[in-house]
């Protein structure tokens, strides 16, 4: 995406959208069908307390621990939260995809995830027009599905293509991870769980089960944090760090 770009802001929503935006956005959760309730996960810990500024959560990949075969932080993902293969590889949601990397000069292949990269920077607030694409005080990268409209501007700016459609109707949601057919979404750093007071996404957690410990979660502001430790030490990179998006997750042997 060209640097630089953005999108016009001037809109002309109805005053009865209108009306509904700003009181959904004002309360703890919504009714959308008998049953299901999509909440306002922001704040989830206490809707009376912003999230704290002091943190920026982020992630530690280090490839050369990360299997071309090994799909535990896929599957762990999927299972906590709830999202379905409906076997069509260009339409299914995905919130860690695997991809490999090979060096065209040495042939050597990386098996890498990737994620949203929870961009201090990110492209896709800056074009969202509802304000539904947002970045939290912490640095995590949400989107609001009460006011996203589905418009898709945010997964084509993303340069990760890490953001994904729900086009299916969904059933037997879980009560931390409200999602809604016609919405972006994409991963969230499991933020159900930060605001529980965790220290593991589900992804580092089943990775760590799994026995290849590839992926570490933490505070980047916290010097004494496991991650900020392993990039002191070793280093990590950013995905395309030409874009100048300062992102949260990291990479060791690419």
């Amino acid at each position: 995406m060209p640097q630089g770009t953005r999108m016009n802001k001037k809109y002309n929503f109805d005053l009865s959208k209108r009306k509904f935006l700003k009181e959904s956005a004002g309360i703890g959760f919504l009714t959308i069908a008998p049953g299901i309730f999509l909440q306002n996960f922001a704040n989830a810990r206490d809707p009376n307390l912003p999230a704290d500024s002091s943190k920026r959560w982020g992630m530690l990949i280090n490839t050369n621990l990360c299997d071309e075969g090994c799909n535990a932080c896929v599957d762990a993902c999927n299972d906590e939260h709830g999202i379905e293969d409906f076997g069509r590889p260009h339409s299914d949601v995905q919130w860690i995809r695997k991809l490999n990397l090979v060096d065209e000069l040495t042939g050597a292949n990386k098996s890498i995830p990737m994620m949203c990269q929870h961009c201090e920077h990110p492209p896709c607030v800056d074009v969202c027009p509802t304000g539904a694409s947002f970045i939290r005080a912490d640095g995590i990268v949400l989107v609001n599905s009460h006011t996203c409209i589905g418009c898709r501007y945010c997964m084509m700016a993303c340069p990760y293509k890490a953001r994904s459609f729900v086009h299916e109707n969904l059933s037997n949601q879980l009560p931390d991870v409200p999602r809604g057919k016609g919405c972006v979404e994409s991963c969230t750093m499991c933020v159900h769980r930060v605001d529980r007071g965790e220290q593991e996404t589900a992804c580092s957690e089943a990775c760590k089960k799994d026995g290849a410990k590839a992926i570490i979660f933490g505070d980047l502001n916290n010097p004494e944090s496991e991650i900020s430790r392993e990039l002191n030490k070793y280093g990590g990179k950013a995905i395309r760090a030409d874009l100048g998006l300062n992102t949260a997750v990291r990479y060791q042997g690419i």
